[in-house]
């Protein structure tokens, strides 16, 4: 039975939770502040009151310790979703993610499986710093046997936490902070499938993949532009969706990908490389990337409004591509900062 309502991103990712615990007496969450305090961005609201505390578990201060737990639980039947409360601290247990939980099917030859899920809150917009907004996709993109998705809207959140929690080997989702307040309509019968991107805006004149809170960015200048751009939710950072990519790109001629991550080593580089060297006798011009400039995020509101790509400055640059066939410069380098 399917039901359809208006609930915040946030409010999402609880439904999301507390319909796969119903389902499954395996699956439980752990991590700092999500039982009693019900997560520092209450994405565990209600779940400790209905499922205890033996499913629902606050830990200590130590990533790498519950982590690790979380592998050890997986591997005995369990399907653990681990919270963690800022994506950068993910980097004292990525050990425990990329060098066990990623590799174990494939040490044990299939034997063993590690369906566990780490989320984490990533992103800038908010204030919290150089130390506190990063995205890092590229921590964990380049990891066989790890699957990394991010929603980009409420929708998203709920189906994309189902089918993480679902899946038999672990998976990282990446929750982009800023759109935890964001509503929007959620029909929990919708099921979005990994590895799947999703086409938001159909268009003719040039394809715009993006992911996370870009998304909403993106489309925003696509109206702003008034070009007939199509549309791409990538949805999925690994295992990302070539074909639907690549059958927008042979149909428009041009890409253009809009993230949040560094100009060095975003996930973007791999979807412009794998465009180019399918399609480059077909495009109509070089598929390009509008990123962040290889700089910390500002702590500063104003600069950090700026650093991040703004709906105006992709509206720019999707005009300037498509009339002139040429790759627009970034902001930095309009304004002699690079």
């Amino acid at each position: 039975m399917s039901t359809s309502s208006v609930m915040r991103f946030r409010q999402a990712i609880v439904a999301a939770l507390a319909d796969e615990m119903r389902a499954d007496s395996s699956v439980m969450l752990f991590g700092e502040d999500v039982a009693e305090a019900e997560g520092p961005f209450k994405t565990s609201e209600g779940l400790l009151k209905e499922f205890g505390p033996l499913r629902v578990r606050d830990t200590p201060i130590s990533e790498m310790a519950f982590t690790g737990a979380a592998v050890g639980a997986a591997i005995m039947g369990m399907k653990p979703v681990v919270e963690i409360m800022f994506m950068e601290f993910l980097g004292v247990a990525l050990d425990q993610l990329v060098t066990e939980a990623a590799k174990m099917r494939y040490l044990s030859n299939g034997v063993i499986s590690v369906p566990m899920v780490v989320r984490a809150s990533c992103g800038s917009g908010l204030g919290f710093g150089s130390q506190h907004s990063q995205t890092l996709e590229n921590w964990v993109a380049a990891t066989p046997g790890l699957k990394v998705v991010c929603p980009s809207d409420a929708q998203a959140a709920y189906s994309l936490m189902r089918a993480a929690i679902q899946d038999s080997d672990p998976v990282m989702v990446l929750e982009p902070r800023i759109l935890y307040a964001e509503r929007g309509t959620v029909d929990t019968s919708h099921r979005i499938e990994i590895g799947k991107a999703r086409v938001l805006r159909v268009g003719s004149e040039v394809t715009v993949v993006s992911l996370g809170q870009m998304v909403n960015v993106s489309r925003a200048a696509i109206e702003l532009a008034g070009v007939d751009a199509e549309l791409i939710d990538l949805a999925t950072v690994v295992p990302w969706d070539r074909e639907t990519v690549l059958e927008s790109v042979k149909k428009t001629g041009r890409l253009i990908v809009v993230e949040e991550a560094p100009q060095s080593g975003g996930w973007g580089s791999e979807i412009v490389a794998s465009v180019t060297s399918n399609l480059f006798g077909t495009l109509k011009g070089a598929p390009f990337r509008i990123t962040t400039p290889d700089v910390p995020v500002p702590y500063s509101g104003v600069l950090e409004a700026k650093f991040v790509p703004t709906v105006e400055d992709v509206a720019r640059q999707l005009k300037e591509s498509i009339a002139s066939g040429t790759t627009p410069k970034s902001w930095w380098e309009l304004e002699g900062l690079k």
